[in-house]
């Protein structure tokens, strides 16, 4: 018998899971002892509140993240093939702006079932939330971090926007947030719609659409918390 890679949503802060995640999610945590994480120390954090408190020394945990290999994920796969496993992000759905994609892969190529659980996606928050397009939309991710490699890419992504009537998806490292808005602001047309939606799900949650013309007029600053930037042209 094949075994099953679980992929297992996690909250977007420090609510509780059983807040925002589905009560039967919480059965199949309890029932493996394999998990591939992204962090070891806010895994062990989550799985604890989501009914493991006491057991986490019972669990296998291995790091799966930007600095892992694909060495290392292929070697993971013997151990999935020896019992079923859950794929954790450290925060919302794994393999979605996050790591996990290459493990999932393998597990398709190996004919080891993939079983996908309902979770929350900042992303496709931050665009049912906006008021924008989302029948055409683009995930673009990070932009360049130098900023005339950034503003140039944000010159393009508009111009698509525009072409296509797609509203474009991006996100940022927190602590570089505001260096994008400024950016954003100054590369834009101000009828260009921009919605900034930070701390989803937490009790700060902050999510204002306007236009470029409206945000130079009432500036933010965001500051170094989770955001999700969503434009159309």
């Amino acid at each position: 018998m094949k075994s099953r890679l679980h992929l297992i949503p996690s909250p977007l802060g420090g609510e509780n899971p059983r807040d925002v995640l589905p009560a039967p999610l919480f059965e199949v945590i309890g029932s493996l002892k394999l998990f591939f994480v992204e962090e070891l120390r806010s895994a062990r954090r989550f799985l604890s509140k989501a009914g493991l408190k006491g057991e986490i020394d019972n669990l296998t945990l291995y790091e799966l993240n930007e600095h892992t290999t694909r060495e290392q994920i292929e070697g993971y796969l013997k151990f999935l093939e020896q019992q079923e496993a859950g794929l954790l992000s450290e925060a919302g759905l794994p393999a979605v702006a996050d790591p996990g994609a290459l493990l999932i892969k393998l597990a398709h190529q190996n004919e080891i079932e993939v079983v996908p659980y309902v979770g929350p996606s900042s992303l496709m928050m931050a665009l049912m939330s906006s008021g924008m397009n989302g029948q055409c939309f683009a995930f673009v991710g990070y932009l360049p971090v130098k900023s005339k490699e950034r503003k140039a890419m944000i010159e393009q992504i508009e111009k698509i926007s525009r072409q296509m009537q797609q509203t474009q998806i991006v996100i940022e490292t927190p602590y570089r947030n505001d260096a994008l808005m400024e950016d954003l602001l100054a590369c834009c047309k101000d009828s260009t719609t921009i919605c900034v939606a930070a701390d989803l799900t937490l009790p700060q949650q902050y999510i204002r659409t306007r236009t470029v013309a409206d945000w130079k007029n009432s500036p933010i600053t965001i500051g170094k918390r989770p955001c999700v930037f969503v434009i159309q042209a």
